[in-house]
């Protein structure tokens, strides 16, 4: 497998920082995201608001269609017939932290996309990456891992050209001296 250029260190230092900061973000986003789902499709049925009737931040019911089957209040788009609207005036906040978390995601993907690129990982590594931005908690894991691994593999490549470097001018001073 083909590894970095040296001249590429400095991009993959801030590929590195752009990924950690987007994971985070993302992360967090996707946390929202399942809390704000587990609201409405539970049998609580409500949705977070700011502003409005209710106050600074509150909860409104989701007015649930009375087509609705028991198990379509349960998941997006399981009936055709199955209505969900929210009963609230104000920002809905559920519907913001939906669309911020899935505008991210893409900005989330770049930089994944950016650090594998650059780092000429497989692209398993790639779809690994990818995931912490769909499955809860994981964008936290692999950041961590990834952030331990690049930092450690870039401290083992200067080292090793260091070493090369020290060993090559060593044996040309003891040429001269010679």
């Amino acid at each position: 497998m083909a590894q970095p250029k040296l001249s590429s260190f400095p991009k993959i230092r801030g590929a590195l920082r752009f990924y950690q900061i987007c994971s985070v973000i993302t992360g967090v986003g996707l946390l929202l995201l399942v809390a704000e789902m587990v609201l409405k499709y539970s049998p609580l049925h409500v949705e977070l608001f700011a502003g409005g009737s209710g106050g600074f931040l509150w909860l409104a019911d989701v007015a649930v269609g009375a087509d609705c089957e028991w198990y379509s209040k349960l998941a997006m788009g399981a009936g055709s017939a199955c209505v969900m609207e929210s009963a609230g005036d104000g920002v809905n906040l559920s519907l913001a932290i939906l669309v911020v978390h899935g505008w991210f995601y893409v900005v989330y993907l770049f930089a994944c996309f950016r650090l594998w690129s650059l780092m000429r990982w497989g692209f398993v590594r790639f779809i690994a990456l990818a995931g912490g931005g769909v499955v809860p908690f994981l964008s936290f894991v692999m950041e961590t891992r990834v952030a331990r691994e690049v930092k450690a593999y870039l401290a083992e490549r200067e080292r090793n050209v260091a070493e090369k470097l020290a060993a090559k001018s060593n044996g040309s001073n003891q040429e001269v001296a010679g």
